[in-house]
């Protein structure tokens, strides 16, 4: 048995795998990848990212790249039984992270991007056909032990970190004896795919829609785009009286879809029976060992966050795990990633769970209710889209005027000189302050601090600018997720923040000691 050491090592190889790979390949460590499968799965799951992660994705160097394999969103309707308008939400208007609110894209298609952008990384090995069997750890490192399954060779690896990205059956998960906390919503969907011909797009509606019809509970929404091709998705709930196999069959998928296309009109992509829950595991780290993606929580898909929910994981974790590994950080920052993700992740399950009530009511009076409750503008809005809440976030009030800690951050480019650049790309994944006066002089390596009204980093479009005025603060204090730490309604007190940041991360300091190979 052979022992080979890395960084981090990461188990499985989807979505969520693969960026926080790439994301911890940019910043030097060196990542090792095992997963049991020799060929990704083919067909598409998510098919949306919505404006926060696509500014993540950007930053990872996946712009011109990104932007051919994406469909901005536009309008999602929900309507009753008689197509009736219950609720629209606007998508395209400008979000907080530039673009629109939500892009629908083809899973596959962007699991091949990753992929192949990996390949330009000699730091990142990705070994297909390994299946994990153990997982040990101690106070210097973690061990996997991993079978090659076409040669029935076991070896060990170790790395400073694991991390299990293996889905919601995670083996990772469950070498922490982590339990799921079940959130009590459960439903049976069958999820469609198929690319309608050119001359039958009119029969589809044009925007993301849910048909809350309790005959047939019922979305129709665009699924990205594949070699050229806009593909479209149908998801029906199975009603109380059906089995699975009354709907996980082809005659039946076309008895469905045939409101809107028929066989000669359109390509079957899949179809699939997929049982909706809703889950969070009770831990996510256990020393040396974390796990993220559906391993750490899994969720019904009527926000279209599932994958969205693992990409801020990768986020959050992958600037902690990289100051660990340098040396900058204690391990024990890496606490913070279950305080702040699991809050933030258990009220996106529960707004998906509220739409999800709303549309999966198979009682006829019910639905008239519910109908009519809209109507009669009288049912309850669905709760915004959650901030942070707890963890490395100022806490005094004086750094926090109108609980601004925990906001996303607006994002916008800059006009630098003659150019123009990212404030993403500026930034460069570290701690930034964003001010609206002369910019203060710091000592801390890992604080930039960025004067928007300098010739350098001029905001001319005025998108911070005007955010910042709409909060009347002068400057603010942004973490490398492009969450707001604090802000001051003074520029005189910006020094003050400083201050009161760094007092905070002392706690996590390393005193700048040379890292454990």
């Amino acid at each position: 048995m052979a022992t080979q050491q890395t960084d981090v090592i990461i188990v499985g190889f989807g979505p969520v795998s693969a960026v926080l790979a790439l994301n911890l390949a940019r910043k030097g460590h060196q990542v090792q990848i095992f997963e049991r499968w020799t060929e990704r799965y083919p067909l598409p799951r998510a098919i949306c990212i919505d404006h926060e992660m696509r500014r993540m994705l950007l930053t990872l160097g996946l712009e011109q790249k990104l932007e051919k394999i994406i469909q901005p969103g536009e309008i999602y309707k929900w309507v009753n039984a008689d197509w009736k308008e219950l609720i629209t939400f606007d998508w395209t208007r400008e979000s907080i992270s530039g673009g629109a609110e939500v892009n629908f894209i083809h899973q596959p298609s962007f699991e091949k991007l990753v992929e192949n952008e990996l390949k330009n990384y000699p730091n990142v090995d990705v070994r297909l056909g390994y299946e994990v069997l153990q997982i040990e750890q101690d106070a210097q490192q973690a061990k996997v032990v991993a079978k090659h399954i076409e040669t029935d060779q076991t070896d060990t690896f170790s790395a400073r970190f694991v991390v299990g990205a293996d889905g919601a059956n995670s083996a990772v998960r469950q070498s922490m004896d982590a339990t799921w906390f079940d959130k009590g919503f459960q439903a049976d969907w069958l999820v469609v795919d198929i690319i309608p011909d050119k001359n039958v797009r009119n029969n589809i509606p044009e925007h993301a829609t849910q048909h809350c019809n309790p005959e047939r509970p019922t979305t129709i929404a665009p699924a990205g785009i594949f070699e050229g091709k806009y593909l479209r998705r149908w998801e029906f709930m199975r009603l109380p009286h059906e089995s699975v196999a009354d709907l996980e069959n082809e005659e039946k998928v076309w008895e469905l879809l045939k409101p809107w296309v028929t066989p000669e009109q359109a390509t079957l992509i899949r179809f699939k029976l997929y049982n909706f829950k809703s889950l969070i595991s009770q831990k996510w780290r256990q020393n040396r060992v974390l796990i993220a993606g559906d391993a750490a929580h899994v969720m019904p898909p009527f926000m279209g966050q599932g994958m969205c929910a693992g990409f801020r994981d990768t986020l959050n974790l992958a600037w902690k795990l990289s100051g660990v590994l340098k040396g900058e950080y204690k391990d024990e920052i890496l606490d913070s990633y279950f305080v702040e993700r699991s809050p933030h992740v258990n009220d996106v399950i529960e707004l998906s769970m509220f739409l999800g009530k709303v549309i999966c009511v198979p009682d006829p009076i019910e639905a008239q209710q519910r109908d009519q409750a809209f109507f009669d503008g009288i049912a309850p809005p669905p709760p915004s889209f959650p901030n942070l809440t707890q963890g490395i976030l100022a806490k005094a009030p004086q750094f926090n005027p109108q609980q601004i800690a925990g906001k996303l951050s607006p994002h916008s480019n800059l006009q630098c000189g003659k150019t123009q650049k990212r404030l993403d790309d500026l930034i460069a994944g570290k701690f930034v302050v964003l001010t609206l006066g002369q910019a203060p002089i710091v000592s801390s390596p890992d604080l930039q601090v960025i004067s928007l009204i300098d010739e350098q980093s001029k905001d001319v479009k005025q998108v911070i600018t005007q955010f910042m005025q709409q909060h009347n603060i002068q400057a603010m204090l942004i973490r490398p997720d492009f969450y707001i730490f604090g802000a001051v309604e003074q520029a005189e007190d910006l020094q003050q923040l400083i201050e009161y940041f760094e007092d905070n991360m002392q706690q996590y300091s390393a005193n700048n000691a040379t890292a454990v190979a």
